[in-house]
């Protein structure tokens, strides 16, 4: 267990490790020059000198060869020195740590609305299967998921904010403005989760402790709750990174579309920047996120379920 346990370790630590070389490798060959962005900036319209772009290069190291570039980004990150925006002139850090709340809490609340909407789609679409009801509800998961985001953000707000009024369409002052990014957010995730778990409760179904379980005595509503939803908990936990990761991925678009502050949004940004540093730090977060959550799922489905610990 130990050693399997310290493999994975070196597996995630080698993803993030790749995320961050290609990121890097990535913004060193983007069309722009960030330097020139930010020394246009600082001379508030005016041309900026030579004199200006030479020093701003050195003061970013970007004089030097690419290979000295890279080990020193390297070292720096791993050492908690994320570098300061080229853009705002602000630690990176710093700017990460105001803006991740906010995306936390979207993507937190937009799980937990699609985790709730998953299981209700997948135990009306597996309770009675051969009903138009069931029939109907199950083919509702793929259409989620196929929706675009931006879509389904442009319509809420039409709705409920332009045309019934009940909630503010743009802005992330009060649980109110989290309602509308949130659904949002939720509506793919809750597309993906419930074809997870409508498969687990099918093949729960199946199983012949279903079949003891109903000459007990019990009722087909207590069959299905009891036995047949929860077959379905390990495939949804091993689905929590892949979820997450499609959370962080999705908030770029929902918090540009409700103007909301966070990681997403600051994302969008950099890259319409060419901030480097915020860029290369946003993405590299997000992965470790990413590998942190995955870790954690097959440190715990063992505790779940014995029979994953053959593969542990």
């Amino acid at each position: 267990m130990t050693r399997a346990i310290l493999l994975r370790l070196a597996a995630g630590v080698g993803v993030v490790g790749a995320v961050f070389t290609l990121v890097f490798a990535v913004l060193r060959v983007l069309p722009g020059d960030p330097v020139s962005l930010a020394a246009n900036a600082d001379a508030a319209g005016g041309a900026p000198s030579q004199a200006t772009i030479a020093a701003l290069r050195a003061q970013y190291g970007l004089d030097r060869p690419l290979w000295q570039q890279y080990l020193t980004a390297l070292g720096d990150f791993v050492r908690g020195d994320w570098g300061t925006s080229v853009v705002t002139g602000q630690p990176v850090t710093t700017t990460l740590l105001d803006a991740l709340p906010s995306t936390a809490e979207l993507a937190l609340s937009a799980l937990v609305i699609g985790a709730v909407t998953a299981f209700v789609l997948a135990f009306v679409a597996t309770y009675r299967p051969d009903g138009i009801v069931a029939r109907v509800v199950g083919q509702i998961p793929s259409t989620l998921v196929s929706l675009p985001t931006f879509a389904v953000g442009l319509v809420l707000i039409q709705v409920f904010a332009f045309g019934l009024h009940l909630l503010p369409a743009f802005g992330d002052d009060g649980a109110a403005s989290l309602v509308l990014p949130a659904i949002t957010l939720a509506v793919p995730v809750a597309g993906y989760l419930a074809q997870i778990m409508m498969s687990g409760m099918r093949e729960a179904a199946a199983e012949p402790f279903v079949d003891v379980a109903r000459a007990k005595g019990a009722s087909d509503v207590a069959v299905h709750l009891r036995h047949v939803a929860p077959a379905a908990v390990i495939p949804t936990l091993s689905a929590l990174g892949v979820l997450v990761g499609s959370a962080l991925a999705g908030a770029v678009v929902v918090e540009t579309v409700f103007s909301r502050a966070g990681l997403g949004r600051l994302t969008q940004q950099a890259v319409a920047a060419h901030d480097g540093p915020v860029m290369l730090a946003t993405v590299v977060v997000s992965a470790a996120v990413f590998v942190v959550l995955t870790l954690a799922v097959d440190l715990v489905s063992p505790l779940i379920d014995p029979r994953a610990r053959v593969t542990t």
